[in-house]
């Protein structure tokens, strides 16, 4: 891999840590648009990608936020056995969008909570 490559992608993972830390959002806001458009991934491959990044991620945000008693445990749980479930099928189902058709999905998500953010001054 060329070392400009290399420096590309610790940048991407920079960013979306801290992106992750801050906003609760995994990193992948950050990291899906940053390997189509920075590194040339196809948008399914950037997706499973950016997946495969947000185990280490949360992980060791997770651990620092457990010891500043921020993580609220039960609702961690509950949140996680649904989202864990539904992730199972949605990887199913993106082997079967088109790249063309996820970028708008991603898009059209990123936009709407965006927007409601930015609108209602809270997630």
């Amino acid at each position: 891999m060329p070392l400009a490559t290399i420096l590309t992608a610790l940048a991407i993972g920079v960013l979306s840590g801290v992106v992750a830390a801050l906003c609760g959002v995994g990193g992948g806001v950050v990291m899906v648009p940053g390997f189509v458009f920075l590194l040339g991934l196809e948008q399914k491959v950037a997706v499973a990608t950016s997946l495969a990044i947000i185990i280490p991620t949360a992980l060791t945000a997770t651990i620092q936020n457990a010891r500043n008693d921020l993580v609220h445990w039960k609702f961690a749980a509950v949140t996680a056995v649904s989202a864990a479930i539904f992730a199972y099928f949605g990887a199913g189902w993106l082997k079967n969008l088109s790249n063309e058709r996820l970028t708008q999905i991603f898009g059209v998500v990123l936009i709407v909570f965006g927007v409601r953010m930015l609108w209602q001054g809270r997630a």
